[in-house]
């Protein structure tokens, strides 16, 4: 499936809420969609991407070290449905939504959470969330950075 695809599916999966275990299991796909992109991206993305999709690869991945690991059959966990990345800045653009929106539900976790384990876990996994946007903003900039060098080229 395309990354688009599944970044939507994460988006409405986080959006219909649940119980805290839900809202978290949906964070830990996120996190692990976004490790899945930052890999494809780091491998075969455009080169001025690649440092910077290696990094969200590392954030993304402890973002999900930090959360307890979902119960999921293998069909279930969609980082691994990943098949196609398709153009780098629409994914990217998507995966930002995905990040922000993680964080927000993060913090409403860790605004009601009952133990300090579930706090703290969730205050780590904000953290993640955020450097992993920041990576994907970075990638975004970049991209348009690189655009706008590209008549330069070809008038020169």
């Amino acid at each position: 499936m395309d990354a688009v695809r599944l970044i939507v599916t994460s988006r409405r999966a986080l959006a219909a809420g649940g119980g805290v275990r839900e809202l978290l299991t949906e964070v830990w796909q996120a996190q692990a969609l976004a490790q899945a992109i930052g890999s494809r991206l780091a491998v075969a993305g455009p080169p001025e991407l690649r440092g910077e999709a290696l990094g969200l690869t590392e954030l993304a991945g402890r973002g999900c070290g930090v959360l307890d690991t979902p119960e999921l059959g293998p069909d279930e966990l969609r980082a691994a449905r990943l098949t196609e990345l398709g153009e780098p800045r629409p994914v990217l653009m998507h995966l930002g939504g995905l990040l922000g929106e993680v964080g927000i539900a993060l913090v409403g976790i860790a605004c009601s959470a009952d133990d300090e384990a579930t706090y703290w876990q969730c205050m780590e996994a904000i953290d993640a969330a955020d450097e992993s946007r920041d990576r994907v903003l970075e990638m975004l900039r970049r991209l348009a950075s690189h655009d706008e060098s590209l008549p330069e080229r070809e008038a020169g």
